[in-house]
């Protein structure tokens, strides 16, 4: 099994300077979905000087290198479509992107890797392997 990278780990490495601290066995596949490589551009575009903005890109870059990125299908807007409503119906939504980032951990039959602080809502999507980076 693998691991789709949700933003708060992706940030973790970002602002570490790198992965190679990983706290997961080496030989999981890791890959970041679509919308998280999204969120993390956002951090690019806003940060305070061209400077840290070109230091942002650059981590990031060589975490896509490592990592891939897992397109926005057909296929996962499906999954996300069922996730959303399962969750709306016990009253337990939680926000969209992530959704999205756990219907593609589900198309893949990953689970999701999230920063140290923990994400713990994606929890609330069933039979979804959610793992802190530690």
């Amino acid at each position: 099994m693998g691991f789709v990278v949700d933003t708060s780990a992706l940030i973790h490495w970002e602002r570490a300077g790198s992965a190679e601290s990983l706290a997961m066995p080496v030989h999981e596949e890791l890959t970041i979905p679509a919308i998280v490589w999204a969120e993390s551009l956002v951090g690019v575009r806003l940060a305070d000087t061209p400077e840290r903005a070109a230091r942002r890109r650059e981590r990031l870059e060589s975490l896509k290198a490592a990592f891939g990125i897992e397109p926005f299908t057909s296929e996962i807007a499906e999954i996300y479509a069922a996730i959303h409503a399962g969750l709306a119906r016990s009253g337990h939504l939680i926000p969209q992107n992530d959704i999205a980032v756990a219907a593609t951990a589900r198309s893949l039959g990953f689970g999701v890797l999230v920063g140290p602080r923990d994400e713990a809502h994606f929890r609330q999507v069933p039979d979804l392997d959610v793992q802190v980076l530690r």
